[in-house]
């Protein structure tokens, strides 16, 4: 019997994040939850729905795929391929964590991954199309997990499921709600999420894209933080 490959923990993997706003014109409110007690990576701290990038995530179908402006945003600084996959992984890690839909009803032409197969079963296709890239931060060295992590925003107007019902969420986040942007400083933060919510908060009445993207680059050499404009896009 071969043996399972060893996964170095300490590598940097791809991982995609999902930020849901509601209620944008009014009281802005975004979707967060509490990771449990005995996870590696920030224990006990609110963050909102997200994880890494898993090798089937690369080929999946989409109903809409993302914006040409966000992807190449996304392909700045890193393999112009990426795109598709962070997309979809962001569109499951929503689906897994929380039981929220962001797709079009739509056939599979293909038998969906099984990590795809209860999404699949809801009878949608992924839209990436509603999703727009507004962050990047690479997790500082020392840290028992490190992801190079891409931000999303989404307005919560694009589910396809009910906002209110986490009936078909895992259990990987507790405490699932909407959490008021004048309140969420209540709330046990990772110090990157507060510098994302900050971003979000400033710009939250503009549903435009960012002019630029914020990218925290944090090597073993040092921090550098720096802004992904993407490649001049044709007229």
């Amino acid at each position: 019997m071969s043996e399972a490959p060893i996964v170095d923990k300490s590598a940097i993997r791809d991982a995609a994040t999902v930020i849901v706003l509601r209620d944008r014109a009014t009281t802005p409110k975004v979707l967060m939850g509490q990771r449990g007690a005995k996870a590696a990576f920030m224990p006990n701290k609110f963050v909102f729905p997200g994880g890494a990038v898993d090798p089937e995530d690369a080929s999946v179908p989409f109903a809409a795929p993302l914006s040409t402006l966000c992807a190449n945003r996304l392909s700045d600084d890193a393999p112009a391929t990426c795109g598709p996959a962070l997309a979809a992984a962001a569109i499951r890690e929503l689906w897994e964590e929380t039981g929220q839909i962001l797709g079009a009803p739509g056939a599979w032409t293909t038998p969906p991954p099984a990590n795809w197969q209860d999404f699949a079963a809801h009878g949608h296709l992924p839209n990436a199309s509603p999703m727009q890239f507004v962050f990047r931060a690479i997790t500082p060295p020392g840290r028992p997990r490190r992801f190079d992590a891409r931000f999303f925003l989404l307005d919560a107007e694009h589910l396809a499921t009910d906002p209110d019902d986490f009936s078909a969420a895992s259990d990987e986040l507790a405490h699932l709600q909407w959490i008021s942007l004048d309140e969420i400083r209540q709330f046990d933060l990772p110090f990157i999420t507060e510098v994302v919510l900050a971003e979000i908060a400033a710009r939250a009445a503009d549903p435009h894209p960012p002019a630029s993207v914020p990218f925290f680059r944090n090597d073993d050499e040092e921090s550098l933080f720096l802004r992904l404009y993407g490649r001049p896009l044709p007229d």
